[in-house]
């Protein structure tokens, strides 16, 4: 059995009710639980609040909300693999064990269904890997970095000042999408950005982070300009 968890709490500060905010005609979060029922992998779309409304919004595009999760993992500064596991736990007892869980970010309008299948299939055919996730390109080389110093800047790594671009490693982060694991893996106390994962190529086109006013203006031309394209 493979369920999605996604974790939607309801005290979003920077962006009020950020879950479920309109964007470019629908809730935030639906775009999250109708990429996962596309990949038809799921037996259940899990969303896990502590909202009442949150809950309502999400039943009503098809996902369930076996439990509302508690006060005290709504704070703001519970991490995802807490909220994660207590998910799984809870589904657990009233559903029986899962075999894989897929935690996918209810702000992810970018996320599409064919990259989440090529996460469950890549940790599927690699049993000694717990997890397998998200992520994408740094647009330049993070080794050319630079920090403010006073009223000017110095190199972050000064070490590679004078290194080739073409010659320094390419980096990547976190692209903030999805995280399969297995149960056991979540369940673990292997670390999630560590050789336990398989990385999932997302190209930076259809990647943004959403935590300000300002990104989701960004997001929602993006995702208009993307759209646009698509069709033509």
């Amino acid at each position: 059995m493979n369920i999605a968890i996604i974790p939607a709490r309801g005290g979003s500060k920077r962006i009020p009710r950020k879950n479920i905010k309109a964007f470019c005609g629908k809730p935030m979060i639906a775009y999250s639980i109708e990429a996962a029922e596309q990949t038809q992998l799921f037996d259940d779309i899990v969303v896990s609040t502590d909202d009442e409304e949150i809950a309502h919004i999400a039943k009503s595009y098809g996902a369930s909300v076996p439990f509302m999760r508690p006060a005290t993992l709504s704070d703001d500064f519970t991490g995802t693999r807490a909220v994660t596991n207590h998910a799984i736990q809870a589904y657990s007892e009233s559903h029986g064990r899962p075999d894989f869980c897929c935690c996918i970010y209810a702000t992810a309008p970018f996320l599409q269904a064919r990259y989440i299948s090529q996460g469950f299939n890549a940790l599927k055919d690699n049993s000694e890997k717990a997890f397998a996730f998200s992520v994408t390109t740094f647009a330049f080389p993070v080794q050319r970095a630079l920090k403010r110093v006073d009223d000017g800047v110095e190199s972050m790594y000064p070490e590679y000042a004078q290194t080739r671009s073409q010659d320094l490693d390419e980096g990547f982060h976190d692209a903030g999408q999805f995280y399969w694991g297995s149960t056991a893996g979540y369940l673990s106390s292997a670390a999630m950005f560590s050789t336990s994962s398989i990385p999932i190529v997302i190209p930076r086109y259809l990647v943004q982070d959403i935590d300000t006013p300002e990104d989701w203006q960004r997001a929602e031309l993006m995702y208009q300009a993307y759209m646009k394209s698509d069709q033509t």
